[in-house]
């Protein structure tokens, strides 16, 4: 039989994805499959995450990385494209529709940001952060053919972000900064990861309601850190991350002192084990 070409892998890559995101979005599973992975790799062979070590590609043959692995984009730094079906549940949680402003935090060279930018289409836009020189410059070039993204070589914590319906945060953090939660749009989503540096934790689907910020762990995580965003406070200590599972509300520590509900202590803010009135 004949050896599948690039198309039909990449068609195939895009089925697994619309599966592994459960949602039931028709859209998921034809823009992963218009949205080229290699085309933001930078050429091969490539660098593919094998346990704590990498594996070179035989070649540059681009169907090697349709597959649910992460790639290198700068292997010594261990910092890699995200692995494909953890985004793609995390784009079926966080359903980014048309017409939507996403702020995408760690967008690395870009491949993630094309996807969102493509699922905000028509009307929508992504506002794409990277605070790494090298790979912000690489993301800038790479969606130059996505005119609705706009790419800030900066930090996304020490700075206003733009309104958003979705905030997508691809490095771990202790606690989510306030300026992202002032960000959120009524019924805005953060999807963030919970972790400590070098340590695993949980992913937390925190949107806002009415009542509040309303807070969903959904999946265990292991994320780079995120600059300006991973420290712990030392007045309070190394998070419990094991807790996190019980936490349903996040609160300015401003506006509600920590109360017998408390799973986890920020500076700023703290989660509770009590779940907001929507």
């Amino acid at each position: 039989m004949p050896r599948a070409d690039i198309e039909e892998i990449r068609s195939f890559f895009a089925k697994l994805m619309a599966a592994a995101s459960g949602s039931n979005d028709p859209r998921l599973e034809r823009i992963f499959e218009l949205v080229p992975r290699e085309a933001f790799m930078g050429p091969g062979p490539w660098q593919i995450r094998a346990g704590q070590t990498y594996v070179e590609t035989p070649s540059d043959n681009p169907a090697y990385l349709y597959q649910n692995v992460l790639v290198a984009l700068d292997a010594e730094r261990q910092i890699n494209n995200g692995e494909p079906f953890l985004h793609a549940r995390w784009l079926g949680l966080a359903a980014p529709q048309a017409g939507e402003t996403v702020t995408h935090i760690g967008a690395g060279t870009g491949y993630y940001s094309a996807i969102l930018s493509m699922l905000v289409l028509p009307e929508g836009a992504v506002m794409a952060y990277e605070i790494d020189e090298r790979l912000a410059e690489r993301a800038r070039y790479n969606l130059k053919p996505f005119e609705n993204v706009s790419l800030v070589g900066d930090s996304a914590v020490s700075t206003s972000l733009p309104p958003s319906d979705l905030i997508y945060v691809n490095a771990g953090i202790v606690e989510p900064p306030v300026n992202w939660l002032e960000a959120l749009k009524p019924g805005g989503r953060l999807i963030v990861p919970l972790c400590q540096p070098q340590k695993a934790g949980v992913a937390m689907l925190i949107t806002k309601r009415s009542g509040g910020f309303e807070a969903k762990p959904v999946m265990p995580v292991w994320f780079i850190p995120c600059i300006g965003a991973s420290e712990i406070a030392a007045n309070i200590g190394e998070p419990d991350m094991a807790k996190a599972w019980n936490i349903r509300s996040v609160h300015y520590t401003k506006l509600r002192a920590p109360d017998d509900t408390l799973v986890i202590e920020g500076k700023h803010i703290w989660f509770s084990s009590e779940a907001i009135e929507r």
